[in-house]
C-alpha cells in the first residue's frame, strides 16, 4: 500500500492525518495493495484543474480521477479552502470536513457516482457512512507518551529533592500528553520506588512502567498496578537503552513474565527491534503490544539509512499491526525526525522523553510538550 500526499497550498499546512486516514481508509477497504495519490490545494488550483478537465471553471470540494493501471486506484484533489468554508458553515473541524471530504473522493473511486440519480446518490451515501463509521471507531490520531525519567536525573544529580519527575508529569498531563513513561532501573539512577508511586497516585492520563522482566521488578508492579508495563532490556553499564528485547532468545522467561503481570490484570508491552521473528516472538508470549526501537532509524548517519530503517519500521508495524499486535514506537525520537513516523497509521503511541526535557530547558515542559503534540497530532 501507497498513499501519497502531496500539499501545494500558500500556508504551512500538515498532511499528517489525511495520510494516516488515507492509509485506514485503503485496509477497511481491502485495497492495501493498490497506490493512491492525494493532492491538498486551493480554491484556485482545484479551479483550474475543473476548468481543464471538466470545463466548469469553479472550483469545488473534491474531485477524484480513477485509474486503469494495475495498482493504481487513483488520485483524490482536494480544497483545503472549500474545506474550510464548509467546516465553518457546518460547524465542525476542517480535519473532520478534509476526511468526509477523502471518503467522499474515495468512494468515486470505488465507482460510485451521485449525479447518476437518486439511486445512486443514496446507495453513495450509505457508503460513506458506513466508511465513517468504521474509520472513526478508534481516533486517527496516534498518542504521545512523555517519559520524565530525564527530570529525575536532573534531581539526582545533587542527590537532593528538586526538580520533582511527579511534579513534571501534572504539567505534562495539563499540557495535553496522552500518558507520562517511567523507567524504573535496577540501580535506580533516576526514577526511585517513591517517584512510582507517587505517580500511581496522581496521573490522570495513562501511566506506563518501563522494567526489566525480573522478579524484584514484577513484584513492584504487581504491587502498584501501572496502567501498562512495557518490558525492557537493561544493562547496568549503559547511559540508556540500546536495543531491543531479545524476546526470541528469551521466550520461556518473557512468556512468564507476561503471564504473572497479566494474572495480576497489567497489560503488557515489549520493547522490540523492527524484526519479523522478534515481533512473531512477542505475539507468542501472550503480550497486547509491541513497542519497535527506533533507535537504529533515529541515528542513521545519512538519508539513504534513514529511509531504509524508515521503511523497515512501517513493513514491521503493519505486520506486527496484522498479528493483531498494538503498535507503539519510542527512543532517540525528536523534534526533526518525529513527523515522519507520526503519519504511519500502524504506529498507535509514541513514547518520547529525552528530546522533550531538553527543549524545557530553553521554553519550558509545558511549550515542549505541546510542541510535540503538534508534530504528532499533526496540527
Amino acid at each position: 500500500m501507497a498513499v501519497s500526499v502531496i500539499v501545494d497550498y500558500p500556508e504551512a499546512f500538515s498532511a499528517t492525518c489525511i495520510k494516516r486516514a488515507a492509509e485506514r481508509l485503503l485496509r477497511i477497504c481491502d485495497l492495501s495493495s493498490k497506490e493512491l495519490n492525494i493532492l491538498l490545494t486551493s480554491n484556485e488550483k482545484i479551479r483550474q484543474i475543473n476548468e481543464k478537465w471538466f470545463n466548469r471553471p469553479w472550483p469545488t470540494n473534491v474531485i477524484s480521477f480513477p485509474m486503469d493501471e494495475p495498482g493504481e486506484l487513483g488520485d483524490i484533489v482536494i480544497s483545503i479552502d472549500k474545506a474550510r468554508e464548509e467546516a465553518e458553515a457546518g460547524l465542525t473541524s476542517l480535519r473532520n470536513r478534509l476526511i468526509e471530504l477523502l471518503i467522499h473522493g474515495l468512494v468515486h473511486l470505488l465507482g460510485e457516482d451521485h449525479e447518476l440519480g437518486p439511486e445512486h446518490a443514496k446507495r453513495m451515501e450509505q457508503k460513506e457512512f458506513e466508511l465513517r463509521k468504521r474509520l472513526f471507531r478508534r481516533d486517527l490520531m496516534a498518542d504521545l507518551c512523555i517519559n520524565v525519567d530525564h527530570v529525575a536525573t536532573i534531581r539526582q544529580a545533587r542527590g537532593g529533592v528538586e526538580p520533582d519527575p511527579v511534579v513534571a508529569a501534572g504539567i505534562v498531563e495539563l499540557a495535553g500528553a496522552d500518558g507520562i513513561v517511567v523507567h524504573l532501573r535496577e540501580d535506580r539512577r533516576h526514577i526511585q520506588d517513591r517517584d512510582v508511586r507517587l505517580l500511581r497516585q496522581i496521573v490522570q492520563t495513562r501511566l506506563t512502567l518501563e522494567m526489566a522482566a525480573t522478579d524484584e521488578m514484577i513484584g513492584i508492579a504487581t504491587e502498584i498496578k501501572p496502567d501498562i508495563v512495557t518490558l525492557v532490556p537493561e544493562k547496568r553499564q549503559e547511559l540508556t537503552t540500546e536495543g531491543g528485547l531479545d524476546v526470541k532468545g528469551l521466550k520461556q522467561s518473557i512468556t512468564e513474565a507476561v503471564k504473572r503481570l497479566h494474572d495480576a490484570g497489567i497489560p503488557v508491552s515489549i520493547f522490540i527491534d523492527p524484526e519479523r521473528d522478534q515481533i512473531e516472538a512477542a505475539a507468542r508470549t501472550g503480550a497486547e503490544c509491541i513497542e519497535i526501537h527506533t533507535g537504529r532509524y533515529a541515528d542513521a548517519p545519512d538519508e539513504d539509512s534513514r529511509d531504509r530503517e524508515f521503511e523497515l519500521i512501517v513493513e514491521m508495524a503493519r505486520f506486527a499491526s496484522d498479528l493483531g499486535l498494538r503498535v507503539h514506537a519510542g527512543h532517540g525520537l525528536n523534534y526533526q525526525n518525529t513527523g515522519r513516523l507520526a503519519a504511519v497509521s500502524d504506529i498507535v503511541e509514541f513514547s518520547i522523553g529525552h528530546s522533550v526535557i531538553s527543549r524545557s530547558v530553553f521554553v519550558g515542559i509545558e511549550q515542549a510538550v505541546k510542541d510535540m503534540l503538534a508534530i504528532v497530532k499533526g496540527h
